[in-house]
């Protein structure tokens, strides 16, 4: 599917607001509701729009520390670590990365002492380095269209 400036302007919609109706979507990108309908469809159907979330403010629900951890895994140790990633409940996300680093996490912890104690279970794993967040400067920002040169 080519995603011609139609679709890219659908995208646009749904990323700045995903609960935004068919119909609305339609009136700022020049076509009809069902159109737009078929569209999303297609683009969900081929892996382009890949889900909806909800943003969940992690200040509101009990979590006073929003931190950044890299881990350099043990040798031996990726494999296991990859699969145990998905048990914690403190990581929002985590990413395979190159570098001197092999994982990169982000966290919400309650506090210091909870901080401690996820840490003290990744050192198993390998050697962390810990970076605090201390406010958002971009945030899910727009994917949008690329202008080839």
């Amino acid at each position: 599917m080519k995603l011609d400036d139609i679709n890219w302007g659908i995208l646009h919609c749904l990323q700045q607001n995903a609960r935004q109706t068919n119909t609305e979507i339609a009136r700022k990108v020049g076509i009809t509701s069902p159109a737009v309908a078929e569209r999303i469809h297609k683009m969900e159907d081929l892996g382009i729009i890949e889900g909806y979330f909800a943003k969940v403010s992690y200040f509101e629900t009990d979590h006073q520390l929003k931190a950044i951890i890299t881990l350099r895994v043990f040798m031996g140790r990726l494999k296991p670590f990859m699969e145990k990633v998905k048990e914690f409940n403190e990581v929002i996300n985590c990413y395979r990365i190159t570098g001197n680093e092999n994982i990169f996490m982000e966290v919400v912890l309650k506090n210091q002492q909870h901080l401690q104690q996820f840490i003290d279970q990744l050192i198993n794993y390998g050697e962390t380095k810990t970076h605090i967040v201390l406010s958002n400067i971009v945030e899910n920002n727009p994917i949008i269209k690329s202008v080839h040169l």
